[in-house]
């Protein structure tokens, strides 16, 4: 099966992440700070609000839309439960994400089994179900982005400030200390001195070979229940030195985004 293009992005996010809540105890207090990256990324993910706050919310349903300068977009409805992280997408428009297929298509991951249906039919091919296990881990990790980037595993480097259009950053390195493992994928975090936020990063996908040359990811935030969430996003190939071409912008926006639902893991099942 073809991979598109932000699945590919998202598959970043698995070298890091994984369904066991207890590797997320350390949001809940000040770990011993590896360097001043380290500090700059918790005061971030406190700003935020940690993934212990998150937790508080217990589920998510919001509204998925990515959309590519040709004007073709997948329009999703995505639900989490956040302990165990499960996952399920209801793809309502899907010009990009199995496209040959014709009407609803479901997936989900109960935190145990991955499964795929299209309009309402289970669906069992193999090749198929390679989308669904990297989908549904992926997009909810990029959710929860900014809480998790205080996993366990990573490595944080300062890289010193800088001046964009007018805004004063600070520059952090972070990578995935994954055992036997040559290469990491790398995100370069710019966070902004005033505000404490992250206003645009670069990132690689060393699964994929998108190494050389890095995404910027330009992010606008919302407030939401007492979050700050980055609901508006845009992306395109970039340089080490943040300067993008004169491509245009890949564009994700999540809207109609509810805590609170009340979902239960039965939800989740086929």
């Amino acid at each position: 099966m073809k991979i598109n293009l932000f699945a590919i992005i998202l598959s970043l996010s698995l070298v890091s992440c994984g369904s066991n809540d207890k590797k997320q105890s350390q949001n809940e207090a000040a770990p011993e700070f590896q360097n001043k990256g380290h500090q700059l990324v918790y005061d971030m993910a406190q700003k935020v609000g940690n993934y212990s706050k998150l937790m508080g919310k217990k589920d998510v349903v919001y509204t998925y839309t990515y959309e590519t300068p040709d004007g073709k977009k997948d329009v999703v409805t995505e639900k989490y439960l956040f302990k165990g992280e499960l996952s399920y997408g209801a793809y309502h428009t899907h010009e990009r994400t199995l496209p040959q297929l014709q009407g609803l298509i479901e997936q989900g991951f109960d935190g145990s089994e991955f499964w795929l249906k299209h309009n309402g039919k289970i669906l069992n091919d193999e090749n198929l179900l390679k989308g669904v296990v990297f989908n549904r881990p992926t997009n909810f990790y990029w959710f929860a982005m900014m809480q998790k980037l205080l996993d366990k595993g990573l490595k944080y480097e300062y890289l010193g400030d800088k001046k964009i259009e007018g805004i004063e950053y600070d520059i952090v390195k972070v990578t995935f200390d994954i055992a036997g493992k040559k290469t990491s994928d790398t995100y370069q975090l710019y966070i902004n001195k005033e505000t404490a936020l992250v206003d645009q990063f670069l990132f690689t996908v060393a699964d994929f070979d998108v190494i050389e040359n890095p995404y910027l990811m330009k992010l606008e935030y919302e407030s939401i229940d007492g979050l700050l969430l980055p609901t508006k996003r845009k992306y395109k190939i970039s340089t080490w030195n943040a300067e993008v071409t004169n491509e245009p912008w890949i564009k994700v926006t999540w809207s109609n985004i509810k805590f609170r639902n009340s979902l239960a893991k039965e939800d989740f099942k086929k």
